[in-house]
């Protein structure tokens, strides 16, 4: 088959071949088949989408964020969990702490207390639809309840090693192991010159060399002689409190040493200003006696 094209010149005709004909038409119905081709696979691919979407409008972005609020939930949660047990154990040992300060407190000191500005809540714990930035606010606010505990505690702690320590400094005990004084503290007639004088400590009468005992834990300021005294000691137990332990016959401690509460520290003798063997027992607080008797009653 051949095909004529007329051109300026009628006379002189152009064919073309079929050959080249039906390989211009395979060319065409080939890349129109490709096209329509994509185009359908385009469009395909639209309608899933399309489909997804209506299902689930967020598509598997919904799904992560639903996966990562469900992970960040479960950590929440396990630190709340902890911080409530972190409570609960403070105030398990808060309470152990108040008991035993009740029992031993000494002055005017007071038991301390937990002071926080909100009282006490609770209840069941829902999470539906809370946020991070929920559950976050929730973490901080056990954080200032363990923070209110914790400052509780180091308080009751304090107060419980003042308390040991007063007691300990607290001139107590007896200062030898007889169940009466000989001579009471106050006005009463001078042994030796037989005139009303006022005794400013206790008398012991105990036998010589018994043995005597800081009545509280303090450091030796003075161990020697004095001629009313004797050989005697001085110890000093902080704010302004002293305890004199007159007329020995023997010194254990000397100047500087650090003593406890019931160490023996001298050995009772007849030296000094004394009628007999015994023990003359001062307090003092900044330099005035006081009547050692209120103290052997704690």
């Amino acid at each position: 088959m051949k095909i004529l094209f007329l051109g300026q010149n009628p006379r002189k005709p152009k064919t073309i071949n079929n050959k080249i004909i039906f390989l211009i038409l395979f060319l065409f119905l080939t890349i129109n088949i490709g096209l329509s081709y994509f185009y359908v696979e385009y469009k395909i691919e639209k309608l899933n989408e399309q489909h997804i979407n209506d299902v689930n409008p967020s598509g598997l972005v919904l799904s992560e964020v639903r996966l990562d609020y469900e992970k960040n939930l479960t950590v929440f949660i396990d630190q709340m969990g902890e911080l409530y047990a972190r409570i609960i154990n403070l105030d398990s040992q808060t309470e152990r702490l108040q008991g035993i300060l009740r029992k031993q407190m000494v002055g005017k000191d007071k038991v301390p207390k937990l002071d926080e500005k909100k009282g006490s809540q609770g209840g069941p714990f829902k999470n539906d639809n809370l946020t991070s930035q929920d559950l976050q606010k929730a973490i901080n606010n056990l954080m200032v309840k363990i923070e209110a505990r914790e400052d509780l505690y180091n308080s009751m702690e304090s107060a419980l090693l003042k308390q040991s320590v007063l007691k300990d400094t607290l001139p107590s005990l007896k200062p030898v192991n007889i169940p009466y004084s000989s001579s009471s503290y106050g006005w009463r007639h001078d042994p030796i010159l037989g005139v009303r004088a006022f005794h400013e400590g206790l008398d012991f009468s105990a036998a010589q060399g018994e043995q005597i005992r800081a009545t509280a834990s303090g450091i030796v300021i003075f161990a020697g002689k004095a001629p009313d005294y004797g050989n005697y000691v001085k110890i000093q137990h902080g704010n302004g409190l002293e305890t004199r332990y007159a007329h020995c016959s023997k010194l254990l401690v000397k100047n500087g040493d650090l003593v406890s509460k019931g160490e023996v520290i001298a050995l009772v003798g007849n030296t000094g200003r004394s009628t007999g063997p015994h023990l003359h027992y001062e307090i003092r607080l900044n330099g005035n006696s006081l009547d050692p008797r209120q103290y052997l009653k704690k």
